[in-house]
């Protein structure tokens, strides 16, 4: 499926040439991935079929993310960590489940890898749509042990809207799943295992080396790998990119209605560039059998250093865009043939 958003005018009026895309567009790479384009460029690309060995637990992935102008905004299977992949929904602790890649920490014997390396495996869409001048789209995933055991159904979405007058563009994602076995799965982090400050596990974003030493922002205060575990409702990354003396601002947004809300944050300047609302940082939560978990938030991209002032607007811009009504309540209305929605494998 190609769908492109076009100008007004015909191919006659110039004179038999293609019009130029213009605004939000969708192509889809059938059984492989969705790229969204603004006129013509590639924004961003979501691999719903990755291609990964199992030890990197293949998963769903944003990369690459670029802003409006044009500057990548993520990194894609680092040396250091060959799992973080753009951003991800991903979590290292699932009971004895690793949905996140590579070793598990254990408590007293720290991180080990473990034939535990599960996956989220791709079924099928509900809902692919460009109507309104923004991309919509609604999946449907299964969470698959690496010994092939199904333990949760998970339901997807994404949206994706631009702003080119503030020269940014909004990411809201949203999931929902519920756990298929018959018993209680805590899901955790390094940190509940005994390891602190390793609460990571969430939408786990990874960016340009570039981008190390960055300013990380919230509402209260700015700083760096200090930042690490605060909570806030969001939370602001600007980073150097390299070849031009420009910068590129990200902010998360944590919807209000996500349990624990303002969110744990797991943030790295220092070594790497990484941020992560992460809802299991110090706490577990329990899934009990068929009782679904549900999280939203919402990443603002943008052209050049915000700063604390400009990142809390952005944050205002990705809140209205959460108070919108949720995507499955989009999918379960597009399902039915629509111009608006289509259902593919």
């Amino acid at each position: 499926m190609t769908t492109e958003q076009s100008d007004a005018q015909t191919p006659a009026q110039q004179g038999g040439a293609e019009p130029a895309a213009r605004g939000l567009g969708l192509v889809h790479e059938h059984d492989r991935s969705l790229r969204v384009t603004y006129d013509g460029a590639q924004l961003v690309r979501y691999v719903y079929r990755p291609w990964d060995a199992q030890l990197e637990s293949p998963r769903p992935y944003f990369h690459p993310i670029r802003t409006l102008g044009g500057d990548t905004v993520s990194l894609y299977r680092p040396h250091d960590h060959v799992w973080h992949k753009g951003i991800a929904w991903s979590l290292p602790n699932v009971g004895p489940a690793n949905f996140w890649g590579g070793p598990t920490y254990v408590r007293d014997r720290g991180y080990q890898q473990l034939p535990n390396d599960g996956a989220m495996s791709h079924r099928g869409f509900d809902l692919l749509s460009t109507a309104g001048g923004e991309i919509a789209v609604g999946e449907r995933l299964e969470w698959v042990t690496q010994q092939g055991e199904t333990w949760f159904a998970e339901r997807r979405g994404f949206r994706v809207s631009a702003d080119p007058a503030r020269s940014a563009w909004t990411l809201v994602f949203e999931t929902e799943f519920t756990n298929l076995t018959g018993e209680t799965i805590d899901i955790g982090s390094p940190t509940t295992e005994g390891r602190d400050n390793a609460g990571y596990g969430g939408l786990f974003w990874r960016g340009p080396r570039s981008f190390s030493g960055g300013r990380v922002y919230t509402p209260e205060q700015e700083g760096g790998d200090d930042m690490m575990g605060v909570r806030a409702p969001w939370m602001g990354f600007a980073g150097r990119h390299d070849e031009h003396d420009g910068a590129s601002t990200l902010v998360f947004v944590d919807a209000p209605d996500n349990p624990g809300h303002p969110v744990k944050w797991f943030v790295r300047t220092g070594i790497f560039a990484t941020v992560c609302p992460a809802p299991f940082f110090s706490e577990e939560v329990e899934a009990p059998p068929g009782a679904p978990l549900s999280y939203r938030y919402a990443v603002v991209i943008a052209d050049g250093d915000r700063e604390q002032a400009g990142s809390a607007e952005l944050a205002d811009l990705g809140l209205a865009e959460l108070g919108r009504p949720r995507l499955d309540a989009a999918a379960e209305a597009g399902a039915a043939p629509a111009a608006s929605g289509v259902s593919a494998p």
